[in-house]
């Protein structure tokens, strides 16, 4: 399953049944678990460590060293899980001993051709990045996110579950679950409705959300006001509550 014409480390832990094409070249410290297929002229750096039934194509670059001036050559390493869709040129790198050592990645993404996870991001599962998305350091992405093509995020950043950008949306704070954010900077323009209802999301729920949206981006009573009546609909929807709960662990500010 090895072409001959791969470079392979001797102390790279690689399952039997890994397909691995020519001209790439895997480090030392990598593990590599059954199912996945490597094309050629990939780079894989450790320490790496990446799970089940990946399919990493053409001209990635997986496990690299952070673009952190502070970085000095510390041993952290990048964690991605199982069934992760990594296209071309895409550059997935390592954390740093600023943000805990680890670049984390959960299950199920896809990550589209030349987009980009910074040092010490956190990415939960079913998440995609459309072309040339680039995330900087730090930020965490929750799942069911789905950022459009040409989005940025800046660091220390968090995106809320199920959220969605539109295409080349600059972000600066924090994008609450469920929203829909675009423009350069990003403001909150919706729910996203046909996200929620694509993954079975009750009517009902939807409108509770789409209501918390309108107290919170389109009502004319202040923010504490608005607040006070979202906390009124959380304790009748778990999501609302999600959304009070995302709101109260904000550090950076989130986007209206």
């Amino acid at each position: 399953m090895i072409h001959p014409q791969a470079i392979i480390d001797p102390s790279a832990n690689i399952a039997e049944d890994v397909s691995v094409g020519p001209f790439t070249v895997i480090g030392a410290n990598v593990e590599i678990d059954s199912g996945t297929t490597i094309a050629s002229h990939v780079v894989i750096n450790g320490p790496t460590k990446i799970g089940k039934d990946n399919r990493i194509f053409q001209f990635s670059s997986v496990g690299e060293k952070p673009q952190d001036l502070k970085f000095n050559d510390e041993p952290t390493e990048l964690i991605v899980g199982d069934r992760n869709t990594i296209r071309e040129y895409v550059t997935l790198h390592r954390g740093t001993p600023g943000g805990g050592n680890v670049t984390r990645i959960g299950n199920d993404n896809l990550f589209m051709a030349s987009s980009h996870v910074a040092h010490d991001c956190i990415i939960g599962n079913h998440v995609i990045l459309a072309n040339a998305t680039a995330l900087a350091g730090h930020v965490i992405v929750d799942d069911y996110v789905i950022l459009g093509g040409y989005t940025t995020v800046h660091q220390f950043t968090r995106i809320g579950a199920h959220a969605f950008s539109g295409f080349s949306t600059a972000i600066d704070r924090d994008v609450l679950p469920f929203f829909i954010v675009a423009g350069n900077r990003a403001r909150a323009v919706g729910i996203n409705k046909e996200g929620l209802k694509r993954r079975s999301y009750s009517p009902e729920t939807i409108r509770a959300l789409q209501d918390t949206f309108k107290l919170l981006i389109k009502s004319t009573c202040s923010l504490k006001v608005a607040l006070g009546k979202v906390e009124e609909m959380a304790q009748r929807d778990e999501n609302v509550r999600m959304m009070i709960n995302f709101l109260d662990a904000s550090e950076r500010g989130w986007i209206r």
